[in-house]
């Protein structure tokens, strides 16, 4: 049994607890919050809700700790701290910064000896894998990633931040035509703008000035300049009515040759449909916390990535029947 610690209680949280009550060898031992406790009413009955702070005072009776706080000011703190009292699992999901995520809870985990798992999920995570099989596979090709159609949470906050926004849910909407392009092995050189358009529904305060939102998220770096980017305004019950859920997915495609003169060409796609991302991440955080309760009981410390777990750790069963029945 591996009893897992959640830290946080948002979204991402609530899904990685959906996750441990459908696994038998994983039980929920306590959530940390930031919030007054009093005020979460969690799913999972007879599991303590504590203030952050409380924390240390669990360290003998957590295996695994599920870091659920956000990638932009929560977890670069976060995750290093919690590495010297706990095995900890994390979503950071900021690729460009993953390497200095990683050496700062290298670091910590080092000296304490504990096993830190980062940056999993789905992408970063399962298509970080299917990207490193691919290229190994296919030497001489190249990789396309797209995602969608799906809700960006991180793009929808950004929205939200902006002066004037009460709501907003943004869209990131594969182009069909580059999906095929790529899918028929033309190997395109694609731009950004050319891979994903951006679907922003956005509800405004009374009186705001739409068109100065419309082009402060249109011109916005980092999230929607470099994309052909449409805004609707909607109202607030046109959100809870038609936008209320946070499905996602997306591909990864490796087009590559073989043979000795490139004559065979050869295409590998995994795919998700996710009705739900947030309850899908949760459930790779699980299965990964039961991967480094392994990986610590074998003596292990540092901090891992996705390509440091071996298939046979994510998964309940034993080595015997995974051979048996799954190979």
């Amino acid at each position: 049994m591996t009893k897992i610690g959640i830290v946080g209680y948002g979204n991402l949280a609530k899904g990685v607890e959906c996750a441990i009550a459908q696994n038998d060898d994983l039980e929920l031992a306590a959530v940390f919050t930031r919030r007054d406790p009093a005020s979460l009413q969690i799913r999972t009955p007879n599991v303590p809700v504590l203030k952050l702070e409380a924390a240390a005072d669990w360290k003998e009776k957590i295996d695994v700790m599920v870091l659920c706080g956000g990638s932009a000011t929560d977890l670069p703190e976060m995750t290093p701290q919690f590495a010297k009292d706990f095995h900890v699992v994390d979503s950071f999901d900021n690729h460009s910064k993953i390497p200095v995520h990683y050496a700062a809870v290298d670091a910590a985990a080092s000296e304490s000896g504990h096993v830190a798992v980062i940056s999993v999920g789905w992408d970063p995570g399962l298509f970080s894998v299917n990207r490193l099989y691919a290229s190994a596979i296919l030497p001489v090709g190249k990789d396309y990633t797209f995602w969608g159609k799906g809700v960006s949470q991180g793009h929808s906050d950004a929205v939200r931040r902006l002066p004037g926004v009460v709501d907003c849910r943004q869209y990131t909407i594969p182009v069909p035509e580059a999906l095929e392009r790529v899918r028929n092995g033309e190997d395109p050189e694609l731009t950004t703008r050319e891979k994903h358009t951006r679907y922003c529904y956005v509800v405004a305060e009374d009186g705001a000035d739409k068109a100065a939102i419309e082009q402060a998220i249109k011109t916005m770096p980092g999230y929607f300049a470099d994309y052909d980017t449409t805004v609707e305004f909607i109202t607030m019950e046109q959100m809870k009515r038609d936008h209320s859920g946070l499905p996602h997915g997306g591909s990864v495609i490796r087009s590559g040759v073989t043979g000795l003169d490139g004559e065979s060409r050869q295409t590998i796609e995994y795919k998700l449909t996710l009705d739900s991302n947030p309850q899908f991440t949760g459930s790779v955080l699980a299965a990964c916390a039961r991967a480094v309760h392994k990986m610590a009981a074998r003596g292990e410390k540092g901090c891992k990535t996705i390509f440091d777990i071996t298939p046979a750790d994510l998964s309940a069963r034993s080595r015997e029947d995974i051979i048996a029945h799954m190979l």
